[in-house]
């Protein structure tokens, strides 16, 4: 099972944050990436919190013949041709798009750490990753993603688009 969260808060040359996130399965497909599931679209207050606009966020369900760091290249080629720009951590984006899971491989090297490192405190993952994956279970937390719910730090503000 491999798992892309998707965000953005900003304006780009696909519209809307939301027409954006919308329009990555057709950029996925253009890259052999074949999305399964797509969940909900949810707007969520940024993280840390800031000032920023909110976040549109979704998770997909994919299959692709790319192997985890291909996949992660292919994501960030992406994202640039979208417009996205890197000046500083945190900082509002047009597009962001995270590899979470790929076939719950563990990896940690310098360009890449899977399962993502934070996905298990982020509402803005969990909640549409509960939509697209409900008995997928962290490979190495071995928490489900309803215990990971439960568990997560609280105060987060999210709320489904409708």
């Amino acid at each position: 099972m491999i798992l892309i969260g998707l965000g953005a808060n900003l304006d780009g040359i696909y519209g809307t944050p939301e027409q954006c996130l919308k329009h990555c399965t057709e950029l996925f497909s253009s890259q052999d990436i074949k999305v399964i599931k797509f969940s909900n679209i949810w707007k969520s207050a940024p993280v840390p919190v800031s000032d920023q606009p909110w976040y549109k966020n979704a998770v997909c369900l994919v299959e692709t013949d790319l192997n985890p760091h291909e996949l992660l290249a292919t994501l960030a080629k992406i994202e640039n041709e979208s417009g996205r720009t890197r000046n500083k951590q945190n900082e509002a984006r047009i597009l962001d798009l995270d590899l979470l899971s790929y076939n719950n491989e563990i990896i940690e090297d310098d360009n890449l750490h899977l399962p993502h490192p934070r996905m298990q405190m982020r509402a803005f993952v969990l909640y549409p990753l509960q939509e697209v994956a409900p008995n997928w279970v962290h490979p190495t937390l071995n928490k489900s993603v309803d215990k990971m719910v439960d568990e997560m730090p609280k105060g987060q503000k999210i709320e489904i688009c409708q």
